[in-house]
């Protein structure tokens, strides 16, 4: 089979038997996109979690753009994005299409709510697995405990943290490479 073939048929799944969203779909891109097909490292699964956070846009999507755009350019990231798309808009639309006649059942709302929780540890464990790969220690702990405080329970938007964030790289970068030239004149 195809990458191509391959790619639209691995997002199609991950968008077809996922509930709860884009995080929820982490530990299954995960597994599929690291341990099944080695088509990224540990390392760069991460980032592209950290990259398609920070985009605007649907967060599944923007991971598979981006997977697929690496392996097979322009038309690997249109086609692994429209494997992540199609089973959810075609749900949505059966479910716009016929929700008005089921609406009354209250068996129904009560299966959403069961799936909840399920959803909340499918967020859990990649975030465990993230905290693990990104090697965070005791001296940058105080990074994601404050991001979490100043979004939680500050309310600043994490579109500012973000913007900190870059800023806070462009300079460190800046006065490193200050730093480094002083060393050379030395």
């Amino acid at each position: 089979m195809s990458i191509y073939a391959e790619g639209f048929k691995t997002c199609f799944k991950i968008g077809l038997f996922t509930l709860g969203g884009g995080y929820a779909m982490i530990p299954i891109m995960q597994h599929e996109i690291v341990e099944k097909h080695k088509w990224l490292s540990e390392e760069d699964f991460i980032d592209i979690i950290s990259l398609s956070q920070a985009l605007p846009g649907i967060f599944a999507v923007n991971m598979s753009i981006y997977v697929g755009h690496k392996l097979k350019g322009l038309l690997g990231a249109i086609l692994f994005a429209l494997g992540m798309i199609l089973p959810s808009f075609t749900i949505i639309l059966l479910i716009a299409l016929c929700f008005h006649n089921y609406s009354q059942w209250h068996w129904l709302e009560a299966i959403f709510k069961g799936i909840r929780p399920a959803v909340v540890a499918l967020i859990a464990v990649p975030c465990v697995k993230m905290w693990k790969t990104a090697n965070i220690k005791l001296t940058t702990i105080w990074v994601p405990v404050l991001t979490a405080v100043l979004i939680w329970l500050v309310g600043i938007s994490p579109v500012w943290i973000i913007v900190a964030v870059v800023a806070g790289t462009f300079l460190y970068g800046f006065v490193s490479k200050l730093d480094d030239e002083k060393e050379d004149k030395l």
